[in-house]
């Protein structure tokens, strides 16, 4: 509503405007990644941050998600598809901005382990932003306009034979709530029906008739995880998923219930330090407490916020079952 009215600062209207071009900060920042890394990478409240808070209005003082040298979409172009005997589902993986810019290796162990399940993967034509930093900037005319563009493409790969994964859960709340809402119409409503959080996906082929998940794990187990639940997972009402699927492995999970703090990009904006950090440091608390061997959470943005606090590196659910099943991690490029 201020947005809309003009009651918002230019500072912040270019905070907006930089967090909303995620596809174009992320093309750009792996096309030069010692640029990239100087920048995200510097100590906080160094003077590069300082001058990136004060040209972006991103916080100085958080920690902030690398980029990759090497975007998902090139690995996944590129990689060796395997022979499926009998194929189990077919599915068109949605990476988010966070997996083709950031954090490939989730996109990599995602793609393996259905692939181990005989489940079928292809790349949504053209992935990119979801929208969400508009939308949780307040800018809805703009966030419209890439849903817009996001619901066709998403609709031609159901009409095509795919269900949608989204390995983030701010990403596939998205898609499957605020396109409904924000969009409307037939192609969002079936968008939102076949779109799945990839452990949600695992878990449905696993309970269904006929079809059901390979449980030979034989590789790297975590004797206790601490996991901790998105508040974007929570929102979609779809029940322990990631926990679930972690069990099957032999795992014994801890859950950890409490907000980082990020609420969506929110968090990482200048000016809301005071709030969001306090939130941060309680959920490390809760981890440091839980003292178990793997910390595991589904979204990237609080697990930066998790690093930040609590020192731990979290890893994804799918990564997990990857490692528990005896799949390599792939190599950095």
């Amino acid at each position: 509503m201020r947005l809309a009215n003009d009651q918002v600062s230019l500072r912040k209207r270019i905070t907006t405007a930089v967090l909303g071009h995620a596809d174009l900060v992320g093309k750009l920042a792996t096309s030069i990644p010692a640029v990239s890394h100087r920048l995200v990478n510097a100590k906080p409240e160094s003077i590069v941050r300082t001058v990136v808070e004060k040209t972006t209005g991103v916080s100085s003082v958080r920690l902030l998600p690398p980029y990759a040298k090497e975007r998902f979409s090139t690995w996944f172009k590129k990689r060796v598809r395997p022979e499926m005997v009998q194929k189990q589902g077919s599915v068109a993986v949605f990476p988010t901005c966070i997996v083709e810019y950031q954090q490939p290796s989730i996109g990599h162990d995602l793609v393996k382990v259905y692939e181990r399940n005989n489940i079928e993967c292809s790349l949504v034509d053209g992935p990119g932003c979801c929208g969400a930093p508009y939308l949780h900037s307040g800018d809805v005319d703009a966030f419209t306009k890439v849903a817009a563009q996001q619901v066709k493409v998403l609709a031609d790969a159901v009409r095509r034979g795919d269900d949608i994964v989204v390995p983030q859960p701010t990403c596939g709340y998205i898609i499957k709530k605020d396109y409904v809402v924000y969009v409307g119409g037939p192609d969002a409503e079936l968008v939102a029906a076949h779109t799945f959080d990839t452990s949600e996906y695992l878990i449905n082929l696993h309970k269904a008739e006929g079809t059901e998940l390979d449980t030979d794990f034989t590789g790297d187990i975590a004797d206790s995880i601490s996991y901790h639940v998105p508040c974007h997972i929570k929102a979609q009402n779809i029940g322990p998923c990631s926990q679930d699927l972690m069990k099957m492995t032999g795992a014994q999970i801890t859950e950890i219930d409490q907000c980082s703090g990020i609420d969506g990009m929110w968090g990482f904006k200048a000016g809301n330090e005071e709030l969001s950090i306090p939130i941060a440091q309680k959920l490390a608390a809760k981890i440091t407490d839980a003292g178990n061997d793997l910390v595991v959470g589904d979204c990237h943005l609080a697990n930066t916020a998790i690093v930040e606090q609590a020192g731990q590196i979290p890893q994804h659910p799918l990564q997990v079952v990857a490692r528990a099943y005896g799949i390599a991690e792939e190599p950095s490029a």
